[in-house]
């Protein structure tokens, strides 16, 4: 499967995860992110990386899935592990998202939708990842 998870770079970036290679995807509280990290997450799902709260928000890179869920502290709460695939040269604004009409489907840009983690359809992840490449 295919997802993007959102992140602010001011907290934590696709920088940061390449610098550290990998790290744990903790701190979701939201039940129905919880459950997809939780439940439907596999080792090897790729990740679309998406800057959240930032100027502009997008997806800047990749990511995979290299542990599956596992309880938090408080085993109310689940995290995967998640390790860097790639930055892209070109960081992927979500403006140029929505302007896009092959991914008019995406949670992404559903008005409301602001789930930090979510199911993303192969061909769109595809065709994000060829934005991204430039």
């Amino acid at each position: 499967m295919f997802w993007l998870m959102k992140s602010e770079p001011g907290v934590y970036s696709i920088d940061d995860l390449k610098k550290d290679g990998k790290t744990c995807w903790d701190g979701v509280r939201n039940f129905q992110a919880r459950n997809f990290m939780r439940d439907k997450m596999k080792r090897g799902d790729l990740v679309l990386f998406y800057h959240s709260n930032a100027e502009p928000p997008g997806v800047a890179g990749v990511a995979r899935v290299c542990r599956e869920g596992y309880p938090e502290k408080n085993p109310l709460w689940s995290m995967v592990d998640v390790e860097f695939v790639e930055k892209f040269p070109h960081f992927v604004p979500l403006e140029e998202i929505k302007a896009h009409p092959k991914l008019k489907g995406m949670l992404v840009v559903k008005r409301g939708m602001r789930l930090s983690v979510q199911p993303v359809d192969k061909k769109h992840f595809e065709i994000i990842r060829k934005l991204g490449k430039g």
